[in-house]
């Protein structure tokens, strides 16, 4: 087994603790606004969308006068996230139930779906008020459907990155058409924040009439009961890659084996002979039958049993997706299956919970993917308190010493993503020069117009600051004004504006101006600068700051090469929690400037607030003040260090 890993050990800060209905923290924050008519869930793979899906559905068929809740997910393997589940023993009013012959992502034909999903639209048995299906099998079904059907009807969109604006995205069309002619309700959720094309999800007029809801990666993994460890790592081969598996594959652990696309260079361009090549590495020798479920039953020479599920190959697949289906999170089901070998499924949305390892063969250039395919195994199960994502890739024809360059960004980028909601700089309450800030976390800046000139500037500031400023920096025409080097005034005052309007087209000039002003000082601020100009205005940002510039974070990763094949591996040092407690404090501490007037005045009132309240002030707090004392006591520990490193070093 390849050793090429840095491994990060999350602080047990928490159980994985549930309240009186049985909902943990993110599942509690949807259904605190589970009164909205479209709500939008952020949240990362395996936090527990699904059942948060499930809390609002319930309520608004009890409550809220819905009749009918419909739920589409991108894949039928995905479809088990949402089956039978008794939410009353823990607590929940009603328990989730639904007609095994509404779960559209189990058996059948495309065409008899879409006809049973027509049948139900318009069935008026009370009973009959929960149906699943694929995007696929709901943009069928709406072309065969009058808009006015979806009257009374939550329809919740999984995986809601599918959507686009574009035109050529039936299912974006389907959504506006039933937003604009239904008072249905909508429920997104989506684990990425963009999609891979920057084609904006939702016209920004119908996106601004969602409510939102975020949870972050290490709000997540911070809750964990079980998981104690995630580690990745990269192997590098020459040859063929099936040379080199028996190198990474790990019989032990429950795996998601993701073989190449056959358009990339790792694939061999047959993936049936890449699956059979896999399948009898796996035996070594021994048996292999193919019981009635499709599911390979092996028996190694060592005595050692695997139950394999092969998704590549199209014969049969829909007998292994049922059966994988049939496995629930109950402990007893551990058995059921050991080692998963697929092809474009089994990534986002997928559940299978007791996986551990994902060995995924391929350079994989979207971060999205990446992550999703290592949410796969990192979901919380009582069998595994470490998981584990290994990249086995053909070696890069360049030099060596660049190749390691890129392994180190590409951990970098890959860790910082995992905490990157954590440590982006909090969002402050931007307070005009003349008025008295309420707690330190108000920032004033003379000239800044107040936020709540009107309830709808109010609104767009408080709720989606976030979006907006996503939707700016993926503006093409902004991004060239960067490159090209423009003024930043033209920037601010020309183009910020027309991605605000595009958004919201029915402000009137002084809100605009207003979310205007918000917007570049809140950019300037996550940015690491301050703004002082009169308007609140100043050079915008580089559109990569707005994540994290990787060459800023000054840690290295790898600890040694090893000879791998006829390549080598990368090993990289370990990342245990005071390591990864480093690295974010590291980001966090220099995500804006202050001043050393600043930093005096927060490290005052920081002792203050340890004198009245025992303890530190928490950047994770809900109270901006508290955040912003917690940034300064963390940029001033930075500089501390600075100081002690240098004297070391003789400066």
């Amino acid at each position: 087994m390849t050793s090429n890993l840095f491994e990060i050990n999350f602080d047990k800060n928490q159980s994985k603790t549930t309240n009186d209905l049985g909902m943990r923290e993110m599942q509690e924050r949807v259904y605190e606004k589970r009164a909205s008519q479209y709500l939008l869930v952020k949240s990362p793979p395996a936090s527990g969308k699904s059942r948060a899906l499930m809390f609002v559905g319930l309520d608004k068929l009890h409550n809220q006068g819905i009749k009918k809740v419909v739920i589409a997910v991108p894949e039928r393997s995905i479809g088990k996230s949402f089956k039978d589940t008794e939410l009353s023993k823990f607590g929940f009013y009603w328990d989730w139930e639904v007609k095994p012959s509404n779960n559209l992502t189990i058996g059948g034909g495309e065409k008899s779906k879409v006809q049973h999903f027509v049948k139900f639209m318009n069935s008026t048995d009370p009973s009959d008020n929960i149906l699943i299906a694929t995007h696929a099998t709901l943009r069928f079904a709406f072309e065969e459907l009058d808009d006015s059907l979806f009257d009374n009807t939550l329809l919740a969109i999984d995986e809601f990155h599918h959507v686009s604006r574009d035109d050529k995205s039936v299912l974006g069309n389907a959504l506006r058409s039933i937003m604009s002619n239904s008072n249905a309700h909508i429920l997104a959720m989506t684990g990425s924040y963009f999609r891979g094309d920057s084609v904006q999800i939702l016209e920004p007029a119908d996106e601004d009439k969602f409510d939102k809801v975020t949870y972050t990666y290490y709000e997540q993994l911070e809750g964990y009961k079980y998981l104690k460890s995630f580690a990745m790592g990269y192997s590098f081969y020459r040859g063929k890659y099936t040379d080199a598996l028996d190198k990474v594959i790990d019989v032990n652990k429950k795996s998601i084996i993701h073989i190449p696309n056959v358009n990339s260079g790792e694939s061999t361009k047959d993936k049936y002979a890449e699956v059979d090549e896999i399948l009898d590495l796996l035996t070594d020798g021994g048996n292999i039958t193919q019981n009635e479920d499709g599911i390979y039953e092996i028996e190694r020479p060592d005595g050692k049993k695997l139950l394999v599920a092969d998704l590549v190959n199209e014969e049969g697949r829909e007998k292994v997706s049922a059966y994988l289906a049939s496995i629930t999170d109950d402990i007893q089901d551990l058995d059921k299956l050991d080692i998963i070998v697929a092809l474009g499924m089994a990534k986002e949305g997928f559940d299978w919970p007791f996986a551990e390892y994902a060995l995924t063969i391929g350079y994989r250039n979207s971060l999205t993917e990446v992550i999703q395919i290592i949410g796969r195994v990192t979901r919380d199960s009582p069998n595994k308190t470490h998981a584990q994502f290994t990249n086995l890739i053909a070696q890069p024809d360049a030099q060596d010493d660049e190749v390691l360059f890129a392994v180190n960004s590409i951990m970098k980028a890959i860790s910082a993503s995992l905490l990157m909601e954590q440590v982006l700089a909090p969002v402050y309450k931007f307070k005009p020069k003349d008025d008295k800030p309420e707690k330190p976390g108000d920032l004033s800046i003379r000239g800044l117009k107040p936020a709540d000139t009107t309830e709808r500037t109010k609104k767009i500031i408080e709720n989606d600051m976030e979006d907006l400023k996503s939707s700016i920096l993926q503006s093409q025409d902004i991004q060239n004004a960067i490159v090209s080097g423009a003024d930043a005034k033209m920037i601010n005052k020309t183009l910020i504006p027309r991605v605000i309007i595009e958004r919201y087209p029915d402000l009137t000039n002084e809100e605009l101006e207003t979310v205007r002003q918000h917007t570049v000082a809140d950019i300037n601020i996550a940015a690491g600068r301050t703004t002082t100009s009169e308007d609140g205005s100043r050079e915008i940002i580089k559109m990569a700051d707005r994540f994290i510039n990787i060459d800023e974070l000054n840690i290295d990763l790898i600890d040694q090469v090893n000879p791998f094949q006829r390549a080598y591996e990368v090993i990289s040092r370990d990342i245990d929690a005071p390591t990864l407690r480093f690295i974010q404090d590291y980001l966090s501490s220099n995500k804006y400037d202050f001043t050393d007037e600043q930093l005096v005045a927060a490290y005052q009132a920081a002792k203050k607030f340890r004198a009245e309240n025992g303890r530190n002030p928490d950047r994770n707090s809900k109270d901006d003040g508290e955040k912003y004392l917690a940034f300064a006591l963390l940029r001033l520990a930075e500089i501390k260090r600075e100081r002690e490193a240098a004297k070391e070093d003789g400066e």
